[in-house]
C-alpha cells in the first residue's frame, strides 16, 4: 500500500486544506486510538502542539477522535516535540501526538505520532494506521459510558525543564555565559529561556512572543541571520536558535559565524569519545552530512554511519547499533542517553557543557573540521513522472561519480514531501563540484521538460 497521508515526518500540509484538515485529524485520532488500545487498562494519549493558529482547530479534532475510542487525553499545550516524546513515556501513555509543522511557515501544520516508548512510529505502523483511517471505524466506537476524558496537565512545562536540566552534571554551570536564544516564536518560547537562566546564563531572548502567525518568521534555526546579528550587537558569547517545534538547533559563535549541525555533532562526539561517554564508537548521521565530518571522525578513530534523510531513520540505526549520538546537518541532534528524539535545547546544552569545560572563545573551540565544498540544487519535475529512471540521467550520474575518482561523492534523491529531485555533490575541488552538480541538473531538467 502506498502512503497517502504520512510523509518522512508524520502528516504535514497547509492548514485547513487536505490532508491537514479537522476531518483528517479526527480520523488520525480514531485510527491511532484504536490501534494503540491494547489490554484492559485505562488508555491514555499525550497531545502537545506548537504555537500555530491552526493548532486550535486540529487539537480538538484529535481529542474527539481519541475520546471516541475510549482513550483519556492529556493536553500539555505548547511544548517542544521532544517534551511530548518524554512525557508520553514518563506518564505511561499509550501514544503521544505532536501538532506541528516544525520549521515550516505558520500556514502549514502537521501531526507526529510517538509510541509508548517515546520513539517515532515505524513506516509499517504508520501504514497500518493509514489503512484504519481509510476504513469504516464506526463499529469500533465505544459506548457512551466508556468515552475518554480530556484534561490539561498544568505542570508539564516544569517536568520537561527539570528533565533537560538533569542532563547536565551538577558541576556544570553556565554562569558568566551571555547567550542569545532564538525560540522561533515556537514551542520552546516559554521553557527554553527558563532552562538557561536556571543554569546561570544571562539570556537575551528572540522569538519568544508568539501570536499564532509569526512562528519561524525571520527567526529560528532556518533564519539564523537574526540570531547572528543579535549576538554581534549584544557582544554575546554564543547564539542558540531553535526551530518551531524545538527539535533542532543551530548555533553561532561570538563573531556571529554559524556553527551547523555537523560541527556540533563532531564536537560532542569526539568529546564524549575522550571522556568515555561515547557508545558504539560511532556517530550516526544521514547521507547529507559533510565528507569533512567523516574524515575528521576517522582521524579520531570514530566511525560515521550514514542513513537516509530523516531523524527517525537515524534513531532506528542508533537503536540497532547501540549508539548514543546521531543527527542531521540541519540540526536534528539525538542524544539517546537523555532523549528518544531530536531535542534542540538539550543538544545546545550539551554543546555548552563541552565549551564550558575548555578555555577560549567559542569561535576557537566550535569548528572541529574544515567542511568540503558542498552544493545542493533542487529540480522540480512533473508529478507522476520519473526522470531518475531515464537512461541519459542514469548515465550522467554514473559519469559524475567516476569523475570524482574517490575525492568526492554524489547524492541524488527525491524529496519526500514535494515533486523535487535534490542533487548534491561535494569534494575537494570546488569548481569540479559545481560543474558536476550543474551537469546533472541540466540533464534532469532536459528530461523533466
Amino acid at each position: 500500500m502506498s502512503r497517502k497521508y504520512f510523509g518522512t515526518d508524520g502528516i504535514r500540509g497547509t492548514a485547513n486544506t487536505a490532508p491537514m484538515t479537522a476531518d483528517v485529524a479526527l480520523k488520525v485520532g480514531m485510527a491511532a486510538g484504536h490501534y494503540f488500545t491494547r489490554g484492559n487498562h485505562r488508555h491514555k494519549v499525550v497531545i502537545g502542539k506548537d504555537t500555530r493558529l491552526s493548532g486550535y482547530m486540529l487539537e480538538p479534532a484529535l481529542v474527539a477522535g481519541f475520546t471516541s475510542m475510549g482513550m483519556d487525553v492529556m493536553l500539555v499545550g505548547p511544548m517542544p516535540t521532544p517534551a511530548v516524546a518524554m512525557l508520553t513515556k514518563s506518564m505511561r501513555a499509550d501514544i503521544g501526538v505532536m501538532i506541528s509543522a516544525s520549521h515550516n511557515p505558520f500556514q502549514d501544520n502537521g501531526i507526529k505520532l510517538f509510541g509508548p516508548d517515546g520513539f517515532k512510529l515505524s513506516d509499517e505502523v504508520e501504514l497500518e494506521i493509514e489503512e484504519l483511517m481509510e476504513s469504516d471505524l464506526s463499529s469500533k466506537l465505544v459506548p457512551a459510558n466508556s468515552l475518554g476524558r480530556a484534561k490539561r496537565i498544568d505542570d508539564a512545562p516544569g517536568r520537561y525543564i527539570e528533565a533537560v536540566k538533569s542532563s547536565l552534571p551538577g558541576t556544570v554551570s553556565l554562569e558568566g555565559m551571555r547567550i542569545v536564544l532564538d525560540c522561533a516564536n515556537g514551542a520552546g518560547y516559554s521553557v527554553a529561556p527558563k532552562v538557561l537562566r536556571e543554569l546561570g546564563a544571562e539570556v537575551i531572548e528572540i522569538g519568544t512572543s508568539p501570536n499564532g502567525l509569526n512562528i519561524n518568521d525571520k527567526c529560528g534555526s532556518t533564519y539564523t541571520k537574526t540570531m547572528c546579528d543579535r549576538v554581534l550587537a549584544e557582544k554575546a558569547d554564543v547564539g542558540i536558535a531553535l526551530d518551531g517545534d524545538a527539535d533542532r538547533v543551530q548555533m553561532c559563535d561570538e563573531k556571529g559565524q554559524l556553527i551547523d549541525g555537523d560541527q556540533l555533532m563532531g564536537l560532542v562526539t569526539t568529546h564524549w569519545k575522550r571522556t568515555g561517554q561515547l557508545r558504539g564508537n560511532a556517530l550516526v548521521a544521514t547521507v547529507m552530512s559533510n565528507l569533512g565530518l567523516e574524515r575528521y571522525l576517522e582521524s579520531n578513530d570514530v566511525r560515521l554511519i550514514r542513513t537516509k534523510v530523516g531523524d527517525r531513520y537515524v534513531v532506528e540505526q542508533m537503536r540497532a547499533l547501540d549508539c548514543n549520538v546521531g543527527g542531521e546537518q540541519s540540526g536534528h541532534i539525538v542524544l539517546s542517553d537523555f532523549a528518544s528524539t531530536g531535542d534542540g535545547l538539550l543538544a545546545g546544552l550539551q554543546v555548552l557543557a563541552v565549551l564550558a569545560s575548555r578555555e577560549g572563545r567559542v569561535s576557537e573551540m566550535s569548528r572541529v573540521f574544515e567542511p568540503l565544498p558542498q552544493i545542493l540544487k533542487n529540480v522540480r519535475y512533473p508529478a507522476g513522472s520519473d526522470p531518475l529512471s531515464d537512461s541519459s540521467v542514469i548515465e550522467a550520474i554514473s559519469s559524475a561519480e567516476k569523475a570524482f575518482d574517490g575525492d568526492g561523492r554524489v547524492l541524488i534523491r527525491k524529496s519526500g514531501t514535494e515533486p523535487l529531485i535534490r542533487v548534491m555533490a561535494e569534494g575537494d575541488d570546488a569548481l569540479k563540484v559545481e560543474q558536476i552538480v550543474d551537469g546533472i541538473v541540466a540533464q534532469i531538467t532536459a528530461v523533466a521538460g
